[in-house]
């Protein structure tokens, strides 16, 4: 997002996107009792038995043609170079009606890669059962997938782009708000000092979740200025002597993937320039992974 980063829509300085900067969580002072700290102390046993849960390894990659979304994350602002040299913004006209959600779209997809199945074979459903289905897929905890045995059935479409199209309305209602934008759990993360060393280490991962057909959902920042604070789905990777560029699924830009570069030498990750963000360099962490991203 830079584009719809999330937050204040106000811009207080001018390389900070006007809606950037509520991603991190209000903090509240909290009394705890005993129950609360019992609480506490299950819910943080139950998210480490989660992470130490082995993933399921998916029979198939993620394709972009046909597992993502055929509409995008709109953007309420519009950015460019004025005749300065200077990156500016000015509102959209008229103002698009699904905004923020970056988030929420590339988790969806990767919530409609592992957990559903589409079935051509079957008749087109109801609107009704079709709002049920999708309620049951972004429901599933986006951390666990499920075994091919139990996947979801989406009746009467070929794929998630197909079922998009004909759908759009009611994926955009039901897969989730902006809200679920503003509150990732992992926005805490981002705004700590990222090492070279610990770029390096999110690359490992990365690499070995595609290996695994597991579509990472990162996070790029640029905290503290948040020129960009946005949402991307990853689904493969190229990897010369001096480089890894990483294939992206954008979800503001459905119509073809984009990529985000690593440089071995200096550690560091880059992404290209469009009509949200100028491109250069930024750090990154996954989201959507463990009990506290």
């Amino acid at each position: 997002m830079k584009h719809e980063v999330i937050g204040s829509e106000k811009r207080t300085r001018p390389d900070v996107s006007p809606v950037a900067q509520s991603c991190t969580l209000p903090y509240r002072r909290v009394a705890l009792c005993r129950a609360s700290v019992l609480l506490l102390l299950v819910t943080l046993l139950l998210g480490l038995c989660g992470c130490a849960s082995t993933p399921l390894v998916s029979p198939r990659p993620f394709n972009f043609q046909t597992d993502t979304f055929s509409f995008p994350n709109d953007l309420i602002w519009e950015y460019h170079y004025d005749a300065n040299g200077k990156w500016v913004h000015n509102r959209r006209e008229p103002q698009p009606d699904y905004t923020h959600h970056c988030f929420v779209v590339a988790r969806s997809a990767r919530q409609f890669f592992e957990n559903a199945r589409f079935d051509t074979n079957q008749p087109i459903a109801t609107e009704a059962e079709y709002r049920h289905l999708i309620r049951h897929v972004v429901s599933i905890d986006p951390r666990h997938a499920l075994a091919e045995s139990n996947k979801i059935v989406i009746p009467g479409y070929a794929n998630l782009r197909e079922f998009s199209t004909a759908q759009e309305r009611l994926l955009k209602s039901e897969c989730g708000g902006p809200w679920q934008s503003y509150t990732q759990r992992g926005h805490w993360r981002m705004i700590f000092f990222f090492s070279r060393a610990s770029q390096e280490r999110t690359v490992k991962r990365l690499l070995a979740d595609l290996k695994d057909n597991r579509p990472p959902v990162v996070h790029l920042t640029t905290f503290p200025s948040l020129s960009i604070n946005h949402a991307i789905l990853l689904f493969g990777a190229k990897e010369t002597e001096n480089e890894i560029l990483f294939s992206v699924y954008d979800p503001n830009k459905p119509d073809s993937p984009k990529v985000l570069t690593y440089n071995r030498a200096t550690r560091t990750f880059s992404f290209a320039s469009n009509d949200y963000w100028p491109g250069g360099k930024l750090n990154v962490y996954e989201v959507y992974r463990s009990w506290d991203y």
